[in-house]
Parts: C-alpha cells; sequence; structure tokens
C-alpha cells in the first residue's frame, strides 16, 4: 500500500535532522511544550521528525508552527494509525517563549464544578465533561453511581496505566493489551459511617498493572518506574497512605 503524505510529496520531504517520538501524546497534554523544547536542540531550518500515534496532532502542528515562527513541512503515515510530521526551525529565537510556556503549564490551575442532582447523587463538571458520582463509600454491591472511593481509585490506576502507555511509545516499546487494578482499604470505615472514632482515611492501595508486550521485561519495568515518578496521584496518594504497585509482564 502506498504511503500517504500530506502538504508535500513523499519525494520531497527533507532529511530530519533530529527524531522525536512522541507517542500517543496530544497537544494539550504537553506535547506542544517538548516540541518546542526539541526544536531549541535545532539550528536555524534544522529540520524535526516528529513521530506520533496521535490522530490530531497534525490538525494542530501547522497552527501551531505558524504561532511560533516555525515552518510545518508536512506529514506521512507509513503504516496505519503512525505519522511522521516534519517541522522546520525558523530563524525566531524561541528560548524566551519556551520559559514563559513553562511557567504557565506550572501554574496552571485545573477546576471542576460539582452539584447535588439527587439523593446520594452528584455531578461532576470538567471542561466539556459530565459524569455523576454516587455516595463516599458503599457496601452495595450494586448502586446507580460510583462511589467517591472507587472514583479516586479508579483515577489512580488510569493515570498510571495511561501514563504507562505514553511512555513505553515514546521509548518505541510495543504493547499487546494493557490492564489495570486498583484496590483499597480504610483505616476504619465506621469514623466514616459516625460508629466510631477514628480515621477514615485510606490505609492501604494496591495497584497492578498487566501488561502483554513483545518488549524486554528490563525495558517495561524501567519505564514503570519512570511513569510512577511522573504520575500526579500516586505521587500524591503515596505521601498520605501505603502504596504498593506491581507491573505483572505477561
Amino acid at each position: 500500500m502506498a504511503r500517504r503524505a500530506s502538504v508535500i510529496e513523499m519525494a520531497d520531504f527533507p532529511t530530519a535532522d533530529a527524531t522525536f517520538e512522541g507517542g500517543d501524546m496530544d497537544c494539550g497534554s504537553g506535547l506542544a511544550l517538548l516540541i518546542r523544547q526539541e526544536m531549541l536542540k535545532l539550528p536555524v531550518d534544522g529540520v524535526l521528525e516528529l513521530r506520533s500515534t496521535e490522530p490530531s496532532v497534525q490538525g494542530d502542528l501547522g497552527p501551531w508552527a505558524s504561532m511560533t515562527g516555525h515552518d510545518y513541512l508536512g506529514t506521512d503515515e507509513p503504516s496505519p494509525g503512525s505519522w511522521r510530521h516534519f517541522i522546520r526551525r525558523g530563524g525566531v529565537p524561541d528560548d524566551a517563549a519556551l520559559e514563559q510556556d513553562k511557567v504557565k503549564a506550572r501554574d496552571y490551575v485545573w477546576r471542576t464544578r460539582v452539584r447535588s442532582t439527587g439523593s446520594r447523587e452528584a455531578t461532576v463538571y470538567a471542561r466539556n465533561f459530565s459524569w455523576k458520582l454516587g455516595q463516599p463509600a458503599s457496601f452495595e454491591e450494586k448502586d446507580e453511581q460510583p462511589s467517591a472511593v472507587e472514583t479516586l481509585l479508579g483515577a489512580l490506576a488510569a493515570d498510571v496505566m495511561n501514563g504507562f502507555a505514553t511512555q513505553c511509545g515514546q521509548r518505541g516499546l510495543g504493547i499487546d493489551e494493557l490492564e489495570a487494578n486498583a484496590q483499597g482499604t480504610l483505616a476504619n470505615v465506621l469514623a466514616h459511617v459516625g460508629l466510631e472514632e477514628g480515621d477514615p482515611s485510606f490505609s492501604k492501595i494496591d495497584l497492578t498493572v498487566f501488561v502483554t508486550s513483545p518488549a524486554a521485561g528490563t525495558d517495561l519495568r524501567a519505564t514503570f518506574a519512570e511513569t510512577l515518578k511522573r504520575s500526579p496521584l500516586f505521587s500524591t496518594l503515596e505521601k498520605a497512605c501505603e502504596v504498593t504497585t506491581r507491573l505483572a509482564v505477561m
């Protein structure tokens, strides 16, 4: 099957001076900052080849390049779901702009709004999303909405699992299947219910990520360790309670 290209023909793609693995990151998750940093390593008119598996990147690169003084040269799709994007560094110094973007990123505030929308029900609104949550903790086998405790555990598992997938992509480590489970216990749930005095906080959380991959186990475990270092939720929760983690390579 012939490879597809946009903006310029395949034969006209320049030889890249540097290559950067973007994995499945989109521009909103920090990729734009990383690209800007990689561009600073190149001389003026140097070409960066950005490799990506995220389809939205192609649509974002043209406007981004125009705003930052670089030239978006085009995109090649060597295989379905995998793209090579080419960007030429412009002559405008970008160091100050990168530092300004870093300051904005450090000061960014994530916001949610929550309304009571029923008995033991809350609706959470964030950006263009909304979802329903139930009571803080529940012993029922079935409920209309997940509890806050379950939501926190799920968020931790998703944070680590998705971060691991992204870093594997950036390191060229293929993944066939990926799954995670998280479970936790409270120090004294009766304190939450109001039956006893005590500590209602989490006492222990166990997180396991299961991966099937052709990559070497040592490479996967090194990537998992780096993922934990970068995880906002893991880094927060491990300061509050015992959190055990395990990568199971299948």
